[in-house]
């Protein structure tokens, strides 16, 4: 496999345009960590306030949950790259792009629904419905509002991506990261607090932005192209998990100058969401050196560390239902009807977790089952 060029020189290069057969497991595998992290996030923040977790269950537990966002945000990218790249410009790909299309449509329809969900227990009528029309945001689903809104967008992108120089696709990252701090430090967004929010966040609304997450997305993009380069030979394959491991370990390098001599309190800080949104330095440095971490292993790993814990690449196989299922079980199940809400210890509240990922797994397994049997 060779990258196609743009005359002679390595910097001019377009995408790799390989297109490979059948699932990538390190990929599923990878997007189930993510959202395995993430379920055990939200399983016991949707149980328990802050006060309620003792500290060793905010460090190491609850801070090494960080790391699902920036993972699920960059395995989008490399999803989107192994996937659909290979497409753009071809006959398939007005297909693959309305594809792409309506899973955002889908997506943002769950997303609405998954915001009654998570509301009607506690909050007002008028507070819901302020929710469903952009004038506040729900913490525990809005990664998904994100990725409806991304599919809306990045079917169109990929189309300029592919033509692209290669110093400019590595490049822009980086300009995505100083487009959205300029916006955010110079433009007042029309006076619009919901749409300053939705495109580089904002302090009193939880929500993930487009620009300012984006450059996740072109990260992602960029592995992808290194996966479909590196996926059929060994060798590549482990020099690109080797890679993204050294970035890992330089990246946590970074964090613990930045974090000493205070270590256990910025650990504990970042656990308690300090930095999260918007993004800020110290938070991202930890959530993208996990990711990378993580990301090198799924790569390296391959077929093997896809069968050892199936559950989790179960999960990584289906997010979209994985989202549904555990957000549904947390706030209709273990919160409205049990009424653990606040009232159970958090040992408890981990284990019902850990179940829940289980259970996420089988359920995605039943409906995968019911498909095939119609």
């Amino acid at each position: 496999m060779a990258l196609a060029g743009n005359g002679n020189h390595w910097w001019r290069r377009k995408p790799s345009v390989t297109s490979v057969d059948g699932r990538v497991e390190a990929i599923d595998f990878a997007r189930g960590v993510a959202v395995t992290l993430m379920i055990l996030s939200h399983g016991v923040k949707g149980l328990l306030d802050f006060e309620q977790i003792p500290d060793w269950g905010m460090v190491p537990i609850h801070a090494l949950t960080k790391f699902s966002s920036t993972l699920f945000i960059m395995v989008f990218g490399i999803a989107l790259a192994v996937a659909f790249l290979p497409h753009v410009g071809k006959d398939s790909w007005p297909r693959k792009r309305l594809k792409l299309l309506m899973n955002g449509v889908i997506i943002f329809f769950w997303y609405k629904v998954l915001t009654v969900v998570e509301m009607f227990q506690i909050a007002e009528p008028e507070q819901v419905i302020d929710a469903l029309l952009y004038q506040t945001f729900p913490s525990f689903v809005e990664i998904l509002g994100f990725y409806a809104i991304a599919l809306m967008w990045v079917p169109f992108f990929l189309s300029l991506w592919v033509r692209m120089p290669l110093w400019l696709r590595v490049l822009s990252p980086v300009l995505l990261v100083v487009i959205a701090e300029l916006l955010a430090a110079r433009f007042d967004f029309w006076g619009n607090a919901s749409v300053r929010a939705i495109l580089v966040e904002h302090d009193e609304l939880y929500t993930w932005g487009q620009l300012s997450r984006g450059p996740l997305i072109l990260l992602g993009l960029l592995v992808g192209e290194l996966v479909l380069f590196c996926h059929s030979h060994l060798k590549r394959r482990m020099t690109l998990a080797g890679g993204l491991a050294g970035l890992s370990i330089l990246l946590f390098g970074v964090f613990l100058w930045v974090g000493l001599p205070d270590l256990h309190d910025t650990l504990y800080a970042i656990a308690m969401n300090d930095g999260k949104h918007p993004p800020e330095f110290t938070f991202m440095v930890f959530s993208m050196a996990g990711a990378l971490a993580i990301l090198g292993l799924a790569i390296a790993g391959g077929g093997t560390l896809a069968r050892v814990l199936k559950p989790v690449t179960i999960i990584g196989t289906d997010a979209k239902a994985a989202f549904i299922f555990h957000i549904s079980v947390i706030f209709v199940v273990f919160r409205y009807l049990l009424g653990y809400w606040q009232s159970i210890s958090y040992e408890y509240a981990l284990t019902l977790t850990f179940g829940l990922v289980i259970g996420t797994a089988l359920w995605i397994k039943l409906t995968a089952w019911t498909r095939t049997v119609r």
